[in-house]
């Protein structure tokens, strides 16, 4: 059995014996019935996601995945590839939005060279990335497949075995993303999980004009058809149209939801990672944490395809790298000393309202 198999045998839904045990104490805290509203439904998830009333969520890490894309030959970014590999210097350097909102939260950020067409050697020997490289970026999907399907396969598989390693120390994941022209698959991806139209779908990535926006659509929309894709097949959905960077974030979010660890979901490139994740297996769903709605347009169906009416934070976000799923670690954190550190009116005295 290979290891994504013995991954997914692993993932089952919340323990809704635990679930019904937070509600049941939330709604006794000593405060108006349901006061802190989204946080106290936050508490109830992570205490579902761990099958515990206490969660332990203090050790919290980002997993970046970085990884280039051959579809930037049809410039469909604003930035040329080199600048993929050069922000990885930055996040090993510290001087990343990442980075910034990590420090303030207390996350650690590993950094992971999927696919980036660069040797990175020098920072793989000096410890500062994990090596998971599948290839020197993914081909064309203008043209035909971004990768085989046993390259698909190997990069969600790299995804799990980094989230396996980390399963140990780490309590609360968060994804994040970096490669440029990422929102071009991430598009592709969106319109074969739900749908909906590319040019419903499409945003203008790295700040597309109006002329540039539409040639992105017109390139998307040869992706599809030039690529024969399987619907029901996260894997042929990933060779065909994805990422290595993304099929890294799905197996991350696979390799948590077996270990029964809540995974905090960034942006749109990270989304199209989780509706990977959830076509492999739809039961990822009750690990998934929506921690902000970006900008792009086609962010809000594929989030409520997942089954997320409303993300925690809605900022107006659209830098990736797992900026927004560590600025909702705070609301983790928050939702968790709600449920564990809150009286309720009996063991504070305090008298309930009237029936």
């Amino acid at each position: 059995m290979s290891l994504l198999e013995r991954t997914v045998e692993k993932i089952y839904p919340q323990k809704s014996e635990v679930r019904e045990s937070a509600e049941n104490r939330l709604n006794n805290l000593a405060m108006p019935h349901w006061a802190l509203g989204d946080l106290m439904d936050l508490a109830i998830d992570i205490a579902g996601i761990t099958g515990s009333m206490s969660p332990d969520i203090k050790r919290k890490a980002i997993i970046t995945m970085a990884g280039d894309h051959g579809v930037v030959a049809e410039n469909v970014s604003k930035y040329p590839s080199e600048v993929t590999p050069q922000m990885v210097y930055n996040f090993v350097n510290g001087g990343a939005g990442i980075n910034a909102l990590a420090r303030q939260v207390g996350a650690e950020v590993h950094v992971v060279d999927m696919g980036v067409a660069a040797d990175l050697g020098d920072l793989v020997s000096a410890g500062k990335i994990i090596n998971k490289k599948v290839g020197l970026g993914t081909d064309n999907i203008a043209v035909g497949p971004a990768m085989s399907k046993a390259m698909a396969k190997r990069a969600v598989e790299s995804g799990i075995d980094i989230a396996n390693e980390l399963a140990s120390r780490i309590d609360l994941f968060g994804t994040g993303d970096m490669g440029i022209g990422n929102t071009t698959p991430s598009t592709a991806i969106a319109a074969v999980c739900t749908g909906k139209s590319v040019d419903e779908l499409t945003g203008r990535g790295t700040g597309l004009d109006d002329q540039q926006l539409a040639h992105k659509v017109g390139v998307i929309k040869k992706a599809l058809e030039v690529n024969t894709i399987d619907k029901s097949d996260g894997l042929d959905i990933l060779a065909k149209v994805g990422g290595f960077e993304i099929g890294g974030i799905a197996g991350v979010i696979l390799g948590a939801a077996a270990h029964h660890k809540p995974v905090l979901i960034d942006g749109f490139i990270s989304t199209a990672g989780a509706l990977i994740a959830y076509k492999i297996e739809p039961f990822i769903r009750d690990y998934l944490v929506f921690s902000h709605r970006s900008v792009e347009p086609g962010h809000k169906p594929m989030q409520e395809l997942l089954g997320c009416r409303k993300p925690l934070l809605d900022l107006k976000f659209r830098l990736g790298e797992g900026t927004g799923a560590a600025m909702a670690m705070n609301l983790v954190e928050g939702a968790v000393a709600i449920l564990t550190e809150v009286a309720t009116f009996e063991e504070a005295a305090v008298a309930g309202a009237d029936k």
